[in-house]
């Protein structure tokens, strides 16, 4: 491990936020931290889960962005919120009744025979439900078994409404192969960890990143580093959910890692080069509940660059053996 890298660990162990800390542990020194209610003292995991109401919700649409429950959710599993925490699982049953219910299953239209969905909706949530442990949920598995049915011949899903249209869509692909691939953890599903892998394919194919007829990159923001990514694409969130599925070792990752490599500042750390946020009290729409920094280093961009860059890939497991105890 060089100079930087180990600079840059120091930084997040020294972490005011207890959730950065322990991951920093589990994944970057390969620590036993198992799920630990630490995670709840800290400031952004407060903040995310201020202001729920009685049923569940925070007072809007769980899917308004960013501030409803669906994107609150997600923030928190991807800060190790422990399984079965209360107050995520009431949140969680807002989500799920709005994707399992009307309108939002009749808003889903076929055209020339391929399902146009916001796929990423069912991915998110279906990642956060299999991690809050509620896997067996009829509404979770609902979720799992509508991605499976949505798939496009390409691996991937689209939620584009034009006829022509016969490709899929990287934003709307990465969060289903993340949900199904925690779906399959979850419960050993096999055909949803066919699915994931079969949308991890998509990404592979074209290198992260390339087009696959001129080899230059489908879009330049693509190569920039963003934290939230909530539903949008990019090379760090799309190594990190290959990492998860065990794939980073393909060597058609190699190009999105040289990308990332290259953004690594001199002291060891990661910065954003864009973000799909607000600060919070914002007084336009697409304000967060959490100023996850904006500019200078980031703490969960540098902690999933050095996830990706220094844990080994885990290899794909056999279905019939899910590994239950992986939470990268």
């Amino acid at each position: 491990m060089d100079d930087k890298t180990s600079a840059a660990i120091d930084w997040l162990l020294s972490s005011a936020e207890p959730a950065v800390r322990l991951l920093a542990r589990r994944d970057l020194l390969g620590e036993d931290t198992a799920d630990s209610y630490e995670v709840l003292d800290g400031e952004l995991v407060r903040a995310l889960l201020s202001g729920q109401r009685k049923d569940g919700g925070f007072g809007v649409h769980p899917y308004h962005k960013w501030t409803g429950a669906h994107w609150r959710l997600v923030s928190m599993a991807e800060l190790g919120l422990p399984a079965g925490e209360p107050r995520a699982v009431r949140a969680a049953g807002t989500v799920l009744d709005w994707l399992s219910g009307e309108p939002h299953r009749s808003s889903i239209i076929l055209l020339n025979r391929l399902p146009r969905v916001h796929a990423s909706q069912e991915g998110n949530a279906l990642a956060v439900c299999s991690r809050l442990g509620l896997a067996r949920d009829p509404r979770v598995r609902l979720l799992a078994e509508s991605l499976i049915a949505w798939q496009w011949p390409d691996g991937g899903w689209n939620c584009d409404r034009r006829a022509t249209v016969r490709r899929s869509s990287f934003h709307e692909s990465l969060a289903p192969a993340w949900g199904l691939f925690e779906y399959w953890l979850a419960t050993g599903d096999a055909s949803a960890h066919h699915a994931s892998l079969q949308a991890a394919e998509l990404f592979l194919e074209h290198r992260l990143f390339r087009s696959g007829g001129t080899g230059k990159p489908i879009s330049r923001e693509w190569l920039t580093l963003h934290y939230p990514p909530y539903w949008h694409y990019d090379i760090l969130q799309a190594l990190l959910v290959l990492s998860r599925i065990g794939l980073t070792g393909d060597a058609r990752c190699s190009d999105a890692f040289e990308v990332l490599q290259g953004r690594q500042r001199a002291d060891g750390r990661w910065q954003p080069g864009g973000y799909w946020w607000k600060r919070p009290g914002a007084s336009r729409g697409g304000t967060d509940v959490v100023d996850w920094g904006r500019s200078g280093p980031n703490e969960m961009i540098t902690l999933n660059a050095l996830r990706v860059l220094i844990q080994p890939a885990k290899p794909a497991q056999d279905p019939l053996r899910p590994a239950l105890e992986y939470r990268g």
